[in-house]
């Protein structure tokens, strides 16, 4: 077919146009949840996102922006925007791909293909690109202001452009497609580290189109030179080229004697000598190979040059500046992703093992007057070999004490013992690969359950068979797997994310696998290689702990796309077996109709509705009630990415309420975010502080706690400990002085009358409010957001509002805090004084009456996990709100509460479950029964439902349901004793037979 090339590249960019209009279409208008509203508002002003930084994603992402036109209300989309143009493009780049290996498949020996076998490849890519356009993980990333899509983009033009140097390596200038791939690894560093999975796929393009005699001696040599390029690339060109340079700098400043930046400049200026004579040499003596490699090296440096930028706006003292790496010097730690801790892959501890010893590592520096000053070395800890083992999966990654108890329950483990190698494995085998992968390839290519997050398990450790599974539709399958899938519940028949699609994109991708091996086993095997490398290779790096915040499917994208060149490759394998006895042309256009109506439109047509995120805007106006239920010039303490980086967005992009003070009290433990709170930030004043924030320098992560009978006054300790007294101090074994606070035991002082004069003390309470706050905490260290917390709550005296998002968090440090906090809106207040009441009625009612919930009202928009948890809390605490304004005699606006939490969370989108008796008591207790029992009934009906439901298990999977069976019946039991208490005598004659079948 003389015009191929022509129909290859206009159809690739109808299927990149097809797939942009997609995701611009069903782009969420403004922030999402987790890191979306910092890589937003990151973007948006070039600021400091969290380590190891997305420079490239960045800068991007700033030039989208700019097509707001400055409109800070469009900023978000724009940005969402990028993402979803990246994701049409790497579409574009996929269906170029699945096309030059169709073509290789059906052009042999320089043949030209017919018109037919031409429509077969085009059809090929079109179905393949468009099954992965329409896949649940790919989709999800393509429509929000996160780094996956740009991620992705890298990827699918970094493996494309090895093919086409393939397709050219006998051309003189070939070796540009090789300098295009690694100046595009360079940038890709700067958006995520997957991109550098691509590069053994890459080197075995290269060993196959070099090499055409393969041996086993040369795949093993290929294999070995991969691995070694990416450990050059991710161990030693990533971070050595910032830990060089650190070095230089410490040396020239500590030592030389020469400004600041000198060792920087010297550095930078030795190694592009050095690369610039090897470029020289290399060319004078005729060695292309060497002059290449000089020259890839020098590619990957320009585009990991990105990272400059972070290091300049650092210095401008950015508002969201997180780690703060000012120069080469800290920028080690950035990189390198310290506060993160450690974990173990080839050998380590278990998850009950306790370190017997510690090593140092690195010095660490920070930037002095005039010189680099030491802050301290780097720490890890020693275990005994008895508690190590090889290949550790089951170790404890954090603190979290509910790690080792989901150990024990996915290797069946009963008592507190170290787990057996085969019990590491089969945790391995069944959670990190089955899990925490196949699980999410299923999702994609067979068919999802719900989107319900689970462990997978019960706590009498049962399987959960209700719970985020894959599914194909194919009844039989489904319930040989799960059980019965009938008679589902009204909160798992309505699931937008209930996704059947009958296993056909895997059939597909399947047949294509067989027939590529079958025809081309070179070009599977590279395949192949890149499914493995940037999906189950991914599981064995992470060894994922055994319980997650959120799924975390988007990490194997990269996977999930070389599974996609396999189901383009599979109508091309259809083509070929059926024109076997069929005409050619007809079969071709027959087979790419019928291959693209069976996945990729019955992939659309199931998953459009849970990837539509066009009306929602639930984070963004969360968000925004959490900081209008603030008072002027407040203090926010926040604790985890939901509930911080919607409220970076808004202030930094919306410029909402930007006299509130945002204080993540989790980023806080760090010396760099504390530094940061002694600055004044756009309408807030710097955070009132006693000590200097010296003391919450680098080395200083905590200090020692000694016990004490006597009770003394906080801040008189905290300015004797500024003052240098020595009685603050304490000498550690190894001879280093730390500080010590001398008492366990505080108290604080109030100013009574100038809290009064403030409005803060009502003057009508302030003779009955005790003048002291005393508390005694049961720790012998505090570490320095703990210590934090105190300098501020005792130097702020309660002028300035503090607020927190979660009280449980300070419960440490300040164990009384529950007497002392209110109900302020949406979040709690600290007060001066033992709260009489729960709430802040006027100022809540006039917060809840006023929000808005991001348009979770309405059918159509798709309730995503996040959206959902959040708003069952909010529709909660709406009723709750309603039943302290009936207490307080305020029946009028209860009902208008109680109507809110009912219109902005209606049972539609949010089923009435157990959390629902409130509205049912609220209701009664302002006579308006008829609503009382509809709610009421809706909650039995629910709750029938799962009964019916669970009583069809049988066998071994009943097992699994006799911890929510009893659950729902304690529900109904409550249910029967509200229609007893209200009266509502039919509902009380439904609900009987099931408590007596219960109790028989």
């Amino acid at each position: 077919m003389k015009n191929y090339k022509l129909w290859n590249n206009v159809t690739g960019w109808l299927v990149c146009g097809i797939a942009s209009l997609v995701y611009l279409l069903t782009a969420e208008p403004t922030t999402s949840w987790w890191d979306c509203g910092e890589y937003i508002s990151t973007a948006y002003k070039l600021q400091v996102g969290h380590p190891p930084g997305a420079p490239t994603f960045q800068l991007i992402g700033r030039l989208a922006s700019m097509f707001a036109g400055g409109d800070v209300m469009k900023v978000a989309y724009t940005i969402n925007a990028m993402s979803a143009i990246c994701s049409g493009l790497t579409i574009l780049f996929l269906f170029w791909t699945i096309t030059m290996f169709a073509k290789k498949v059906v052009v042999k020996n320089g043949n030209e293909m017919s018109l037919s076998q031409a429509i077969a490849v085009l059809g090929s890519g079109l179905v393949g690109a468009l099954a992965y356009t329409f896949s649940d993980t790919f989709w999800f990333s393509a429509v929000e202001g996160e780094v996956y899509a740009m991620s992705s983009f890298f990827t699918a033009i970094v493996f494309w452009a090895i093919l086409k140097w393939e397709a050219q390596a006998d051309q003189k200038h070939s070796l540009r497609w090789l300098i295009l791939i690694s100046f595009l690894v360079g940038l890709a560093i700067g958006v995520h580290l997957l991109n550098l999975l691509t590069i053994p796929a890459i080197v075995y393009v290269y060993y196959f189109k070099k090499y055409p005699k393969t041996s086993k001696k040369g795949m093993f040599w290929a294999f070995l030179i991969s691995i070694v390029l990416v450990v050059l690339i991710l161990y030693v060109i990533v971070p050595y080229f910032v830990i060089l340079a650190g070095a230089f700098e410490v040396f020239a400043v500590n030592s030389l004697g020469l400004p600041f930046n000198s060792g920087t400049i010297i550095y930078f200026l030795l190694l592009f000598g050095a690369i610039i004579g090897g470029i020289v040499w290399s060319h004078k003596k005729e060695r292309p190979v060497t002059n290449a490699a000089i020259l890839s090296v020098l590619f990957i440096i320009i585009g990991y040059s990105s990272f400059f930028l972070l290091i300049i706006r650092a210095n401008a003292n950015t508002p969201i500046n997180e780690n703060a790496p000012k120069d080469a010097v800290s920028m080690r730690a950035y990189l390198g992703r310290e506060q993160y801790g450690e974990r173990p892959l080839f050998y380590g501890e278990y998850y009950g093992a306790q370190p017997v010893d510690y090593k140092e590592g690195y010095q660490k520096y920070v930037k002095g007057e005039h010189r680099y000053e030491e802050a301290g070395k780097g720490i890890s800890y020693v275990y005994d070999d008895k508690d190590c083992m090889l290949f550790p999966r089951m170790y404890s990654p954090s603190e979290d004490r509910n790690h080792p108890v989901y150990y024990k329950w996915w290797s069946g483990i009963k008592t507190d013992r170290k787990p057996t190698f085969a019990e590491n494995i089969g945790f391995f085998v069944k959670y990190q690969l089955n899990y925490m992968y196949w699980r999410y390839f299923m999702w994609n290519f067979a068919g999802r359950q719900n989107d319900i997050q689970g462990e997978h398990f019960n706590h009498d450790g049962t399987r959960n068979y209700t719970d985020g599974h894959w599914i194909t539709g194919i009844k039989f399958i489904d319930e040989m797997r799960l059980g019965p899938q009938d008679n589902l519940p009204d909160d798992l028949a309505s699931n937008k994310a209930h996704n059947k699609l009958y296993a056909l994109p895997l059939i597909l991708g399947l047949v294509g696998l067989f027939f590529h091996f079958k025809r081309d086993k070179k070009d599977t095997f590279i395949v192949l290689l890149l499914f493995f490398m940037t999906g189950l290779a991914i599981i064995i790096y992470l060894n994922q702990p055994p319980i997650e915040p959120r799924e975390r499917d988007y990490a194997y994208a990269g996977s999930f796309y070389a599974f996609a060149i396999w189901i383009g490759l599979g109508v091309l394998a259809l083509y070929e077996w059926i024109s076997k006895k069929l005409p050619h042309l007809p079969t071709a256009i027959a087979t790419t109709v019928l291959c693209l109506a069976l996945v990729p439109c019955i992939m659309a047509k199931e998953e459009w509705d849970d990837h539509d995120r066009s009306k929602k805007y639930a984070a963004r106006d969360f968000s925004f009630n959490f900081l209008n239920s603030c008072d002027k010039n407040a203090i926010l303490m926040t604790y985890g990415d939901n509930d911080t980086f919607p409220l970076w967005y808004l202030q930094e992009v919306e410029d909402q309420r930007t006299d509130v003070r945002i204080l993540n009290y989790t980023l806080s433990g760090m010396s760099w975010y504390v530094e940061q709170l002694y600055n004044t930030l756009y309408d807030s004043k710097s955070l009132p502080f006693t000590l200097p924030k010296e003391f919450y320098g680098m080395s200083k992560d905590y200090i020692f706690v000694e016990e004490r009978a006597q009770t003394f006054e906080l801040k008189e300790m905290l300015q004797l400990m500024k003052d240098g007294n020595p009685r603050f101090k304490a000498m550690l074994q190894n001879g280093t002085e730390a500080n010590l606070l001398p008492t366990n035991r505080f108290k604080m002082t109030l100013d009574i009358p100038k809290l009064v004069e403030k409005g803060v003390i009502p003057a009508n309470i302030a003779d009955s409010i005790s003048p002291e706050i005393t508390w005694e905490i049961k720790k012998n260290r505090l570490f320095r957001n703990e210590l934090m917390f105190l300098d501020i709550l005792v130097s702020n005296g309660f002028e300035r509002p503090i607020y927190v998002m979660n009280p449980y968090y300070l419960r440490d440090v300040f164990p009384q805090i529950n007497e002392y906090i209110q109900k302020e809106g949406f979040i709690y207040r600290l007060m001066p004084y033992k709260v009489r009441s729960a709430s802040n009625l006027d100022k809540s009612f006039e917060v809840a009456n006023n929000a808005v919930w991001g348009n979770l009202n309405d059918p159509e928009v798709y309730i995503d996990p996040i959206s959902n948890n959040q708003s069952s809390m909010i529709r909660y605490q709406y009723a709750m709100l309603g039943q302290e304004l009936i207490d307080a005699g305020r029946t009028d606006q209860a009902k208008i509460i109680l109507d809110k939490g009912c219109f902005y969370f209606p049972d539609f989108n949010f089923q009435y479950d157990q959390s629902s008796f409130p509205y049912v008591a609220g209701y009664a207790n302002i006579g308006e029964k008829q609503k009382a029992l509809e709610i009421l009934t809706e909650i039995v009906s629910l709750y029938e439902q799962k009964m019916r439901y669970y009583n069809q298990f049988r066998g071994s999977k009943a097992s699994g349901f006799r911890m929510a069976k009893e659950e729902a019946m304690q529900v109904l039991q409550v249910a029967y004793n509200n229609a007893q208490l209200y009266e509502f005598k039919d509902l009380q004659k439904r609900i009987e037979p099931m408590l007596q079948q219960a109790q028989f």
